[in-house]
């Protein structure tokens, strides 16, 4: 079964979005960070699902097109607010340049219109 709730807060459910292959770029990629890094993401995904808001820009960030940013350095997380109070984390990377790769933002883009389309569908969620 998938794990799909990476923070569960008062505001907001912040979930990690599934291809699908039941394949998740982000949880992938926070699964293989340190412990410290970890810390640093669950920090800004507990302080969003609980008070709805981070007001410093270089924690978290509109990228345009509907997607935001978490911003933990040096790690960017990717993602997309849904109804039911929910956060779609999309894909992750290390940022290692000025600005962030347009590849990334189009992986954000194209997760966001499968994961509305299987949401429409009712085919994005597992039958528990």
């Amino acid at each position: 079964m998938k794990k799909y709730i990476a923070y569960q807060g008062s505001e907001y459910t912040i979930e990690w979005y599934y291809d699908r292959r039941a394949k998740s770029r982000a949880l992938a990629y926070y699964l293989d960070l340190t412990d410290d890094r970890k810390r640093k993401v669950m920090s800004l995904f507990r302080l969003m699902a609980t008070h709805a808001k981070i007001h410093d820009e270089t924690k978290f960030r509109y990228e345009g097109d509907n997607i935001y940013a978490f911003k933990p350095q040096p790690d960017r997380y990717l993602c997309f607010f849904f109804m039911g109070k929910k956060i779609i984390v999309t894909n992750a990377f290390e940022k290692r340049t000025q600005k962030m790769r347009e590849q990334e933002k189009d992986r954000a883009l194209k997760a966001y219109d499968d994961y509305e389309m299987r949401i429409a569908q009712g085919m994005y969620y597992e039958k528990e």
